[in-house]
């Protein structure tokens, strides 16, 4: 089957980059930056591509691999353009927008909508596809042509599950909680460095083996095998002293929050303890600062 990308951007080149290289037909590339087409049909030795309606007769499956608030507009002057879009499969790279929702009327043009999605942050046009081929998939839309879609990423040698477009959101909320919120995270905590008199980057660098050894951890046992600290301690007092140090109500909330799903983890961790006055403890101190 030949591929090919409206967008030429990070996503685009990176994916048809990856693609290529595993054995699969890029065809090419259109972008309404005529030089980021030519630059992303050289990357992948494909070819450039003038307009998207010759690009997407000319391929089986086609990528729109624009902005996210770009991708239902592109579809939409796609499929008003002309082009036969029949049998087509088009897809979307993005987490948090569902086929459904960027393809909807889809198969009035007689083709298939699709979303395959990287669990990876693509930080670069030219240099990211060299790690994207360890990063986990997901891949949702019409049920009609979903071996396809299966087939060409099995193909491609990458691992991916299939979900239900009405589980978009929720994966793109555990996507947001592995990445972009554990970034709030270390942001808070080399705060509270600095304010104990270490130098920005003297605290990344302090807490930097502390994360990292978490994280492998974590992700190698789990996090129920993986906790440690005073939530799975049961340890009132040393909630306490941390709450006296937490300034804002909001960063109180925050601590109390975490620490309530720490001993959701704890108590599948240590089913004989009894919690009940840890669990009391945090229940009447957040709902103080509500």
């Amino acid at each position: 089957m030949k591929i090919g990308f409206i967008g030429a951007g990070k996503v685009g080149c990176s994916l048809g980059k990856l693609l290529a290289g595993r054995g699969l037909t890029v065809a090419g590339y259109y972008d309404s930056d005529r030089e980021a087409a030519d630059e992303a049909a050289r990357f992948t030795d494909s070819a450039s591509f003038s307009d998207m309606q010759r690009l997407a007769e000319a391929v089986d499956i086609l990528f729109l691999t624009v902005p996210d608030g770009l991708i239902r507009p592109v579809f939409l002057d796609l499929a008003r353009s002309g082009a036969d879009l029949d049998g087509k499969l088009i897809c979307h790279c993005s987490g948090s927008i569902s086929s459904r929702e960027a393809f909807d009327g889809i198969r009035e043009t007689g083709a298939f909508g699709y979303s395959v999605h990287p669990l990876f942050a693509v930080s670069s046009r030219f240099e990211t596809y060299k790690e994207l081929g360890e990063a986990f998939f997901s891949l949702e839309g019409d049920p009609s042509r979903i071996d396809d879609m299966s087939a060409l990423l099995t193909q491609a040698g990458l691992r991916f599950q299939i979900i239900d477009p009405s589980a978009k959101t929720r994966y793109h909320l555990a996507a947001v909680y592995a990445s972009n919120l554990v970034c709030g995270l270390i942001g808070e905590a080399s705060r509270l460095l600095q304010e104990c008199g270490f130098g920005e980057e003297d605290a990344i660098k302090a807490l930097t083996p502390l994360i990292q050894g978490n994280v492998d951890h974590a992700l190698a046992a789990g996090p129920v095998r993986a906790l440690t600290g005073p939530v799975e301690r049961g340890d009132v007092t040393t909630l306490e002293k941390h709450l006296s140090v937490c300034e804002k109500a909001e960063d109180r909330q925050l601590y109390l929050l975490l620490s309530r799903k720490l001993l959701d983890l704890a108590r599948v961790k240590h089913p004989e303890r009894d919690y009940t006055e840890l669990e009391d403890y945090i229940s009447g101190r957040y709902h103080e600062h509500l």
